[in-house]
C-alpha cells in the first residue's frame, strides 16, 4: 500500500465541525436518551437534520445535494454519533443505499431518487444480507426472473436498516447461478410490495430500527436495476469500500462523546477529599482512550481521503477496512473504560456510557465484521 499523507482539516472544516457540535448539543443529545429507552425511531431528530440540509450533505449538487467531500461527511457522522448513535444512522442510512445508483445508476434513478433523498422526501435502505448469507453474500438466495422488461424478485433480506421507515430499498438478488456474476442489484420502492417481516429486539442502538424484509413476487421495471446484469456482486463491494470509513466514523463519535462525559464526571466526582480525575491511574486511562481515539481518526479521514481523490493507487479497500475495524475495536474499548470511570453509576442509565457502550458494539459487525475486515486487510497484504 503506497503512501498517503495524513490530512488536515481545513478552517472550514473545522468551522463545519463546530457548527454541528453546537448542533448537536442543542437538538439531537437532549434526546438520546429518551430514544433509547422508548426504542422508536425518532423522527424529530431526523426532522433537525432536514433543518440543518444534512440529508442533502452527501449528494452530487445536480441532484439536489450539498456535494460534500467524503470527509466532511466523516465530520458530520462523527459529531452526530458523539451525541446519538442511533441519530447517527438516519444520517448515513440512505447514502448507503444510494450508492449504487450514485455511481453505477442511470440517469433516470438519478434524476428521480436522488433529489427525493437528499431533501428527506425519502429514505433508502440497504438490501444485502439474508438468513444464510451474511459474511458470505455470495451465497444469497433472493432471486429475480426476468419477463419481458419487468422482473419478478422473490426473498427475504435480513438486518435490514431502517426497515419500514424507508420508502426505497436497494435490493441485491440472483440473476443466475453463478456466485459472483449472477448476482443484479434494483432500486425497489416499498409501495411495490416490500413487507416488514418482523423488527429485531437489539442491544443498542435501539431509536434505529433492524428487521427484515420479504419479497414475494415484487414485481421491479428493468428501469430500476441499477449497472449491469450480474454487476451486483462488485457494485456492493464497491459500496461498502466507500461506506465503512463512516462507519468508522460513527464509531470514533460514540467513543469520543463517552470520553468527553467520562471527563466532566472525573473533573466533578470527588473522593477522599479530591476530585477522581488527580488520579494518576485514572488519568492514564484518560489519556490512552484519547491517543486510541485520535489514532482512529486519523484512518477514518485517511480513508475518506482516498475515496475523495478517486482511489488512484488502489489503496480504499484496504484504507476502508483498517479504518472501520480499528475505530470500532477502539470505541467498544473506550466505551467500556467510560462506564468503568464513572464506576456504579457508569452501569446504570441515569448516565449516558452505559448506552454509548451498547451503541458501540454494532460498529464491530456490521457492514462487514471486524473479522471480514481482517481477512481484507490480509489479502491486501498478500497472504
Amino acid at each position: 500500500m503506497s503512501e498517503v499523507q495524513s490530512i488536515t482539516l481545513t478552517d472550514e472544516q473545522r468551522e463545519f465541525r463546530a457548527v454541528l457540535r453546537q448542533f448537536v448539543a442543542d437538538k439531537i443529545s437532549p434526546l438520546a436518551g429518551d430514544i433509547d429507552r422508548d426504542a422508536q425511531y425518532s423522527w424529530a431528530t431526523f426532522e433537525a437534520l432536514k433543518s440543518m440540509e444534512l440529508t442533502a450533505l452527501s449528494y452530487p449538487a445536480e441532484y439536489g445535494g450539498s456535494g460534500a467531500s467524503l470527509v466532511d461527511q466523516a465530520i458530520a457522522a462523527e459529531e452526530i454519533a458523539r451525541g446519538c448513535a442511533s441519530t447517527s444512522l438516519q444520517f448515513l442510512i440512505s447514502k448507503l443505499g444510494m450508492l449504487p445508483v450514485i455511481n453505477f445508476g442511470s440517469e433516470f434513478l438519478k434524476s428521480t431518487y436522488l433529489p427525493r433523498i437528499a431533501s428527506g422526501s425519502s429514505q433508502c435502505s440497504y438490501g444485502l444480507s439474508e438468513p444464510d448469507a451474511g459474511s458470505d453474500v455470495a451465497s444469497m438466495a433472493t432471486k429475480a426472473t426476468l419477463d419481458g422488461d419487468v422482473w419478478t424478485i422473490d426473498g427475504t433480506k435480513c438486518w435490514i436498516t431502517n426497515a419500514g421507515i424507508s420508502d426505497l430499498y436497494t435490493i441485491f438478488a440472483r440473476t443466475s447461478n453463478d456466485r459472483h456474476t449472477g448476482i443484479t442489484a434494483f432500486l425497489v420502492e416499498a409501495d411495490w410490495g416490500v413487507q416488514v417481516d418482523k423488527l429485531e429486539h437489539k442491544l443498542g442502538i435501539k431509536g434505529s430500527p433492524t428487521g427484515v424484509i420479504r419479497l414475494d413476487g415484487v414485481k421491479v421495471p428493468d428501469s430500476h436495476r441499477i449497472g449491469e446484469v450480474g454487476q451486483g456482486f462488485p457494485i456492493a463491494m464497491h459500496t461498502l469500500d466507500r461506506s465503512r470509513p463512516t462507519i468508522g466514523a460513527q464509531a470514533v463519535g460514540i467513543a469520543q462523546g463517552a470520553l468527553d462525559y467520562a471527563l466532566g464526571y472525573m473533573k466533578e466526582r470527588t473522593t477522599f477529599g479530591r476530585p477522581i480525575g488527580s488520579n494518576q491511574g485514572l488519568q492514564w486511562m484518560a489519556a490512552d482512550c484519547a491517543m486510541r481515539i485520535e489514532a482512529a481518526r486519523g484512518l477514518v479521514y485517511k480513508a475518506c481521503a482516498i475515496a475523495d481523490e478517486g482511489d488512484p493507487h488502489g489503496e480504499l479497500s484496504m484504507a476502508g477496512a483498517m479504518a472501520k475495524c480499528f475505530a470500532s475495536d477502539v470505541a467498544m474499548q473506550v466505551t467500556t473504560d467510560a462506564v468503568q470511570l464513572l464506576g456504579g453509576y457508569g452501569y446504570t442509565n441515569e448516565f449516558p456510557v452505559e448506552r454509548m457502550m451498547r451503541d458501540a458494539k454494532i460498529t464491530q459487525i456490521y457492514e462487514g465484521t471486524n473479522q471480514i475486515q481482517r481477512m481484507v486487510i490480509s489479502k491486501k497484504l498478500g497472504l
